[in-house]
């Protein structure tokens, strides 16, 4: 048999993903979402405990003896307004962090990685003939900050809840639903993200001549970081750098004080992420030398991931079952890709192999019109305000690949 099984699809699946979707969270602000799991968790009968690294939720399947495998969906949404026109679409606003009022959005399609966990679970729950051991459904906070993961572990999540055999998890992005994808080795990148405050001195519009100006201090900075994976390192290494935010300034006649820089990073070799994080302080000190500003800027760290490494035995292991399963047509190899994630964090705290895979969230109806026309999709990349997964076929193949998974690690 071929394909995902639409008889794991259960009808209350959908509705609970628009009602996430509609209702995102802040990352370790999932307390909503947490509490929809939670009683999700409970009304199948799991032994659910809550409030584990923050907001995080551990749900625990033990069927008898065999190995124990860790099932994980993060929960946490991102400061993004959507306009995707869903009639369920967020329309949230919360407090981030920093005291500031920002639209939510689950713009990259968590609401769809915890749907799918649950929807597999209830099979598990149901169907505990087919396989035995433990499946460990971990529900996590705060991948978007590339903290949750670890504040999980720190909060002694293995300790509490026994090590897992092998990590198992799967992220939706826009490839064709009812595809999966997995990469052996480093598959995700490690990722910096900094925040950079230029100082220089503030004045009237009309007197330029009085201040040192942040603002041009700022656009030479941003022109000239473009030089670091352009002139600093290898074409063969695969480095991005990003300027994700700028501020400044409050007034079109007023020359501020001050600017900041949110910058990111994504590198793969600890050599390459050394020399780019050199070069970035190299580059923002001299811009604001030579803008003869009043004291140095100040560079501080804002999150940090780690790189991926799928491991190889595991993915080759998981990726067979699913050929098997869903055909070898439905699997394919994506490569390394720049994105980053911290699920690494529970396999390298628990010494567990960890395969991470991709799912497939696009509608295949707009690749094979444009199979047929010769040309390649342009679609809404995770993180836009545009991207929303299709919840059909997405979530009835999201449930059949970690039931899949699940099944061929224990016994």
């Amino acid at each position: 048999m071929t394909g995902p099984d639409t008889s794991h699809t259960a009808p209350w699946l959908a509705d609970f993903y628009r009602d996430l979707h509609r209702h995102p969270e802040l990352s370790f602000a999932e307390t909503r979402t947490a509490d929809r799991i939670a009683t999700k968790l409970g009304e199948l009968g799991i032994d659910t405990t809550t409030g584990v690294g923050g907001t995080g939720v551990v749900g625990m399947i033990r069927n008898g003896d065999g190995p124990t495998a860790l099932l994980r969906a993060d929960m946490d949404a991102l400061p993004v307004e959507e306009k995707t026109g869903l009639p369920y679409a967020s329309t949230v606003r919360a407090t981030d962090p920093d005291g500031r009022e920002v639209p939510v959005a689950h713009a990259c399609g968590h609401d769809m990685h915890v749907t799918c966990l649950l929807g597999a679970l209830e099979v598990l729950v149901n169907e505990q003939d087919s396989w035995s051991g433990t499946v460990m459904a971990v529900f996590q906070p705060a991948e978007e900050l590339g903290s949750g993961s670890q504040a999980m572990v720190d909060d002694s999540l293995f300790e509490r809840f026994g090590t897992p055999d092998v990590v198992l998890g799967q992220h939706v992005a826009p490839l064709p639903a009812g595809m999966l994808a997995a990469h052996p080795g480093p598959a995700f990148a490690g990722a910096d993200s900094l925040r950079v405050l230029l100082h220089g001195t503030g004045s009237h519009g009309s007197m330029p001549q009085e201040s040192v100006d942040p603002v041009v201090m700022a656009a030479a900075t941003v022109l000239r970081l473009q030089t670091v994976v352009s002139r600093t390192v290898a074409p063969t290494d695969t480095v991005v750098v990003t300027v994700g935010s700028l501020q400044a300034g409050t007034k079109a006649n007023v020359i501020p004080d001050h600017a900041e820089l949110k910058l990111n990073i994504r590198t793969y070799d600890p050599d390459v992420r050394t020399r780019v994080l050199d070069s970035i302080t190299r580059i923002v000190e001299a811009e604001a030398a030579a803008s003869n500003a009043p004291k140095k800027p100040e560079i501080s760290p804002i999150d940090s991931f780690p790189v991926l490494v799928n491991d190889g035995d595991a993915v080759a292991r998981t990726t067979a079952a699913f050929r098997r399963r869903f055909g070898d047509d439905k699997v394919t190899d994506p490569g390394a890709g720049a994105t980053s994630e911290d699920v690494g964090v529970f396999a390298t705290a628990s010494g567990a192999p960890i395969c991470y895979w991709i799912l497939g969230g696009a509608d295949p109806a707009i690749f094979a019109k444009a199979a047929a026309a010769g040309t390649t999709p342009v679609l809404p990349p995770n993180h836009s305000p545009y991207y929303a997964p299709v919840i059909e076929p997405t979530i009835t193949m999201g449930v059949s690949a970690l039931v899949t998974a699940a099944r061929d690690w224990l016994d």
